[in-house]
């Protein structure tokens, strides 16, 4: 979600002009950190973080795999077949928009859902992990 909000921003940003709105993820790391508190980022991560090398670069990790989910919802667009270079597109203003007013967030959620602006992922994905575990693999009680 915070990565999405930082993508609304550059795109809306005058750099987007200048650089032909292609961005790096060094980039986006770099806002990130100038619009965040990195010590908070960095708990994110990991709750003992001592704001290590090792934790900074757990830290690009989980941006870097956020882009790639971003880009799998077609938010963003790698540039060839460098994915540290992207094009934000305009379905990234989803993140722009706050959860509608001050409701209650479980409200605004069963309300996206019911409209069709939303689906509820996380169960299914937890339903069909739970299948497949209960399942034997091909071959072992044979």
């Amino acid at each position: 979600m915070m990565v999405g909000k930082i993508l609304c921003y550059l795109y809306l940003s005058p750099e987007r002009l200048a650089n032909e709105g292609i961005f790096t993820q060094q980039e986006l790391y770099d806002e990130l950190l100038a619009l965040a508190d990195e010590s908070k980022l960095l708990k994110l991560v990991n709750n003992r973080s001592t704001g290590s090398d090792l934790d900074r670069q757990k830290l690009q990790e989980k941006v870097r795999s956020s882009l790639n989910r971003l880009r799998r919802l077609g938010m963003v667009w790698f540039m060839g077949h460098d994915s540290s270079k992207f094009r934000i597109t305009e379905s990234v203003f989803r993140f722009g928009a706050d959860v509608r007013a001050g409701d209650d967030a479980r409200e605004a959620q069963l309300r996206m859902i019911r409209d069709g602006e939303a689906m509820p992922v996380e169960n299914h994905l937890q339903l069909n992990d739970e299948h497949e575990e209960n399942q034997p693999e091909s071959g072992e009680e044979e």
